[in-house]
């Protein structure tokens, strides 16, 4: 019976090792292959898309790789304390396992909560690379919200005005060419039906069931497409009455004396979940609107 224990823990530490290294190889190649991949796209706003698309999950997949890695490693230490008893086997592969799945779980926060800002400042990086004109091969120039309305019709106008859509307009100011770049705003809003814009947005609730401690509810959401005004109801359960939401109270309205001489305007939401939100406009004119829009979503 020890012979065959030793025998079965020689074995272990080759495959161990083995898969150890293995995971650590998948790793690296997951990173390569990411950085490779975002290397060959030649459009900004291309490299923009598979930023926002795959950064996040490719960074948390070598992350695991890795943890993996180091709890197969961890399972070869102490060699000669395991032999002892059959018992430090699983303790070591309890302590092993612990510490990569600590590991895991903290580098799922760490995504989720902190890495959100950084990967924020690497797409905006090639949102706002000036671009340039295939054509003509001259710089173009990037207008500012008051500029490009000549240039979007007035679907595009919706998607903006409920802040759902959010578009880039640049102009070559030499040929007269003209590219729109379509980017999520900072609001969601549903698609409608019937004009095909993201213009649907919630403009009424109606409890017809209300909750109780015990049960649920059901209330209808009314909407409307503040494009082409084609309505939309929905009916949804309502939390029991235990179950309380608190809700953020937004200033209505933003001046400043010199508004001419502001550049940029950041909103930063600090939500009772732990998450925190930042929202960045070129206008006090837009930052207001936004959050009369934002009492909408709340």
């Amino acid at each position: 019976m020890e012979f065959t224990y030793s025998k079965f823990l020689a074995i272990w530490q080759v495959f161990a090792l083995v898969l150890s290294g293995l995971a650590i190889v998948t790793g690296i190649v997951i990173f390569i292959l990411h950085k490779l991949r975002f290397s060959s796209i030649r459009d900004y706003k291309q490299k923009y898309d598979y930023l926002a698309a795959n950064d996040s999950k490719m960074i948390y997949y070598v992350i695991i790789s890795f943890a993996v890695a180091l709890t197969l490693f961890i399972n070869t230490v102490y060699n000669a304390t395991v032999q002892i008893s059959y018992v430090w086997f699983f303790v070591r592969m309890f302590i092993a396992i612990c510490l990569g799945t600590l590991i895991i779980y903290i580098s799922y926060l760490m995504m989720k909560f902190a890495y959100p800002s950084t990967l924020e400042k690497k797409m905006k990086k090639w949102r706002y690379k000036p671009r340039v004109n295939k054509k003509t091969g001259n710089v173009m120039k990037l207008l500012s919200e008051e500029e490009e309305d000549v240039h979007l019709d007035e679907g595009m106008q919706a998607e903006e005005n409920v802040f759902s859509v959010d578009y880039d307009v640049w102009v070559d100011e030499e040929s007269g060419d003209v590219q729109i770049e379509k980017y999520p705003g900072h609001l969601i809003a549903h698609q409608c039906n019937s004009c095909g814009f993201k213009t649907m947005k919630l403009v009424k609730e109606e409890i017809i069931l209300a909750p109780t401690e015990h049960t649920d509810g059901e209330m209808i959401k009314n909407y409307q497409c503040s494009y082409c005004k084609a309505k939309r109801t929905k009916t949804v359960k309502v939390a029991k009455l235990s179950q309380t939401e608190s809700h953020y109270e937004l200033p209505v309205h933003l001046h400043f004396k010199e508004e001419e001489k502001v550049n940029m305007v950041t909103i930063e939401l600090n939500i009772s979940n732990g998450k925190t939100k930042i929202y960045e406009f070129t206008s006090t004119k837009q930052a207001s609107e936004f959050l009369k829009e934002y009492k909408l979503e709340d």
